[in-house]
């Protein structure tokens, strides 16, 4: 438990270091990522942008196992 909390820590500080190179990747403005507007209330669902993160997630684990 103790090693997956100090992973999980290392993990949320690198996620907050790198955060500024993160944002200018086109994520969330994918083809499948939708958004739709109706007066006050915005619905946004980033399909696209879960499937190349799903993927690229499978492929890392498959390659570090």
């Amino acid at each position: 438990m103790q090693k997956l909390l100090l992973v999980l820590g290392v993990i949320i500080i690198l996620a907050g270091v790198l955060w500024p190179y993160v944002s200018r990747l086109p994520l969330g403005k994918l083809p499948l990522d939708i958004s739709i507007k109706l007066g006050n209330i915005q619905v946004y669902l980033p399909i696209g942008s879960c499937i190349l993160v799903s993927i690229v997630l499978t492929i890392l684990l498959r390659l570090l196992r």
